[in-house]
């Protein structure tokens, strides 16, 4: 696992440039289930058995997501939860989203180990 899941989100309040070329590489090459749409957001599709199984996954995101005070776009149904981020103070990638990302991909690890 990536060591983003060992940072934290950090309030972002505009006034600085959205990530491009090699920062965008390199943190995205950290995370790759995750992809990179149009420079601007992340967007990853999880797979569940059921629908109860992808809304107990979206609550664990949600808890994630509120700890971090940082929240993705989630969309889910039966069997699937798409979730979407990506900085809003600066209409695009934020190292924020990678870290959200990882500790994401980090609640998915858990769930299937439990």
């Amino acid at each position: 696992m990536s060591n983003l899941t060992e940072k934290h989100c950090a309030p972002c309040h505009g006034g600085v440039a959205p990530l491009r070329g090699d920062g965008l590489r390199k943190l995205s090459a950290e995370l790759p289930d995750w992809k990179v749409i149009d420079q601007h957001h992340l967007a990853r599709t999880f797979a569940f058995k059921d629908f109860k199984t992808a809304l107990e996954f979206v609550n664990r995101v949600g808890g994630v997501a509120e700890q971090e005070g940082h929240h993705p776009n989630i969309c889910f149904t039966w069997g699937s939860a798409k979730i979407e981020t990506y900085t809003h103070a600066i209409d695009g990638l934020s190292e924020n989203d990678f870290i959200l990302a990882a500790k994401i991909d980090e609640a998915f690890l858990q769930r299937k180990g439990a």
